[in-house]
């Protein structure tokens, strides 16, 4: 990669391919395991990957401009099983493509809003919001990561993205060679 828009870019197709993976596995859960409690920051698996669906949605709308700040949290629920998040996860990872599709280096440093509630309307750069974006989504799956490997799930191998070596080939080659027609 020889651009951070580039990066970002490809970010946003490791956090779609892990968010996939990851949640594939997790409809292997019946929704008992799937919203069990367990020990990690967020008391189930369930609580944790619907957290990061709804701060996805929070983050995508700033950076779009979308102007809906933390009213996204209204609708905020703890999904009852994998396959009721996933669609919806995929069509936030889809959306944050296509908004890190579109950067040019210029847009690094273009600041927006960040509604934050009662502590204010906070501007923040683009770049600096999508590396915290990309950082929090890693954060908290490796928590339902580790909290799958209670369950009769094994937890899936999520850091190959980049790598040929044991990358998922239904989706992975393909952003892949997306990102490098980009650089090209």
């Amino acid at each position: 990669m020889t651009n951070l828009p580039a990066h970002f870019s490809a970010m946003a197709r490791n956090n779609r391919w892990s968010n996939h993976v990851l949640l594939r596995a997790c409809a292997r859960l019946d929704g008992a395991a799937f919203t069990a409690t367990r020990t990690s920051f967020f008391p189930s698996i369930a609580a944790t990957l619907s957290h990061n669906h709804f701060v996805d949605l929070y983050y995508i709308d700033a950076v779009e401009e979308g102007g809906l700040g933390e009213s996204v949290y209204d609708d905020e629920i703890v999904f009852a099983h994998a396959s009721d998040l996933a669609p919806l996860q995929q069509a936030a990872d889809e959306r944050l493509i296509v908004f890190c599709d579109r950067l040019t280096d210029a847009d690094m440093s273009r600041i927006v809003i960040t509604d934050r509630g009662e502590k204010g309307k906070i501007p923040e750069r683009i770049d600096n919001l999508l590396a915290h974006l990309f950082q929090h989504q890693i954060h908290h799956r490796g928590q339902a990561h580790a909290m799958l490997a209670g369950t009769s799930v094994k937890p899936p191998q999520l850091d190959e993205f980049f790598l040929d070596f044991e990358r998922d080939p239904e989706i992975a080659r393909l952003d892949l060679t997306d990102v490098s027609r980009r650089n090209a």
